[in-house]
């Protein structure tokens, strides 16, 4: 499988009666997920580190060829500098991968003050992860870390490890008129997107308009794109993100579905092949 898709969460509780069927349990919600996507962004860790049990009946409930992406733990990245929190990225490491064939790149997402000042701690840390042997995205959010020379240089840097690059765009929530709750969601940074691969993976964290109309364009550039990666033997793992998470999981469908009428080659949606009362297609 070379393109997965889904959202940042499975538990959702709006998302009952709707995308899980009415009277769904919490309990019940993560096996649900894996019945209609392939992946999930694990946001969830990044503010809670489960115990073992947790993490192996996670995978328990997912079906062949479900990825989970971890997020590292917000302990790790958001410390200070990273070179002292390597020990404990790497006891993170050792608890995700009893996920077995579901586990997926972890990501690490580092806070507006990590400053490319720091970079020979980030080359630490890189360094350390690299021996590791696991795929990890990075994820940077100061503003010097896309300016030249110093993008580049990361770039380079990253490509020679085999790291990737988080591409993550929010301009669906910058770049349209001002709503209440697309304006909440601002809380994201608004960054440059540079939509540069660095290693045999992808991943796009991409933050939808609430309007699916306001998204067409975006998606159309990026079906573009991902159909050129795939071509070229990419793996590519597609996160949908909305203000209204009522959402997130129709618009990750709307994008399947642009990529499947443009011809790229995906897996089918796991989604499309339940029986599905109609109701459930037409909300959005």
């Amino acid at each position: 499988m070379t393109f997965h898709i889904g959202c940042a969460v499975w538990a959702y509780k709006e998302w009952v009666g709707d995308f899980y069927p009415p009277g769904s349990r919490s309990g019940e919600f993560l096996n649900l997920y894996g019945q209609r996507f392939t992946t999930v962004e694990g946001n969830t860790t990044f503010y809670s580190v489960p115990d073992r049990d947790t993490v192996k009946r996670w995978a328990s409930e997912v079906p062949t060829g479900f990825k989970f992406c971890p997020k590292l733990p917000k302990f790790v990245t958001h410390q200070g500098l990273l070179q002292p929190s390597i020990p404990a990225a790497i006891k993170f490491l050792e608890l995700m991968q009893g996920l077995g064939e579901h586990l997926g790149p972890l990501f690490a997402q580092l806070p507006p003050g990590y400053h490319p000042d720091a970079w020979d701690d980030l080359i630490a840390f890189l360094q350390a992860w690299q021996e590791t042997g696991v795929p990890l995205a990075l994820e940077v959010r100061h503003l010097d870390w896309f300016r030249a020379p110093i993008a580049d240089r990361l770039n380079d840097e990253l490509r020679n490890r085999g790291i990737g690059r988080v591409l993550l765009d929010t301009r669906p929530i910058y770049e349209c008129e001002d709503d209440p709750q697309v304006m909440s969601e601002r809380r994201k940074p608004k960054l440059p997107l540079r939509p540069e691969a660095t290693a045999p993976f992808s991943l796009v964290r991409f933050i939808s308009h609430p309007n699916p109309d306001a998204n067409r364009d975006y998606w159309a550039e990026w079906a573009e794109r991902v159909d050129e990666w795939i071509s070229q033997g990419m793996e590519i793992y597609f996160f949908m993100h909305c203000p209204d998470e009522r959402r997130s999981p129709y618009h990750a469908r709307n994008f399947q579905r642009l990529l499947e009428r443009q011809g790229t080659i995906v897996p089918s949606l796991p989604w499309d092949e339940l029986d599905l009362p109609p109701a459930q297609l037409s909300l959005f």
